[in-house]
């Protein structure tokens, strides 16, 4: 079984998301972008724009935390623009 972090833009609302997730990553994003109750459930619009694989769940979610951690929209855009080395 495979472990995503991933990161997802909105254009409606120039935001980004970070999650973790064992789901594929196509179906999660579905859920997303579906009416549901949530920071992501009312907008719609999002669209994934990066993505870590991970052999087990906690090395996801110490990445999602660490990523989140930042508090940086310039950290997630140089993580997705490739200029940010995913093991830091």
């Amino acid at each position: 079984m495979e472990f995503y972090c991933y990161i997802l833009y909105s254009n409606s609302i120039r935001k980004y998301y970070v999650g973790y997730t064992a789901d594929d990553l196509q179906n999660r994003l579905q859920k997303h972008n579906s009416n549901h109750k949530g920071f992501t459930g009312k907008i719609g619009d999002w669209r994934l724009v990066y993505h870590e694989v991970f052999v087990n769940k906690t090395d996801a979610l110490k990445r999602e935390k660490f990523i989140k951690k930042q508090k940086s929209r310039s950290f997630i855009e140089k993580l997705i623009a490739g200029s940010e080395h995913p093991d830091l």
